[in-house]
């Protein structure tokens, strides 16, 4: 897994919005829609497993529990993702206002 920062062409972000804020900004929501979304799955993931047989003198790692959480960690950011999908064009947005004019 690499942590390697990797640069973004302001230009590419303002070819989909109006300046970088606003670019960010819609970014942002969407990394939290994305990282919510996670959230609820690895949750549902974690309910489904059988717990295993708990002892009070020792903690026992679920290899099941480890594996769902690898798989979830080597996943992209969500703030990657929605960047990503901003460049490619694939991220609509619009303001309040104009979804009550709708």
């Amino acid at each position: 897994m690499s942590n390697n920062i990797k640069p973004i062409e302001l230009g590419k972000l303002e070819k989909h919005a109006s300046n970088v804020y606003e670019a960010v900004i819609a970014a942002g929501k969407k990394a939290r829609n994305i990282n919510d979304s996670n959230k609820q799955e690895y949750t549902t993931l974690l309910n489904t497993l059988v717990p295993g047989i708990e002892d009070d003198f020792e903690e026992k790692e679920n290899p099941d529990q480890l594996r769902i959480s690898l798989e979830f960690e080597k996943r992209p950011k969500p703030h990657r993702q929605a960047l990503q999908m901003l460049v490619d064009g694939d991220l609509k947005f619009r303001y309040k206002e104009n979804i009550l004019e709708d």
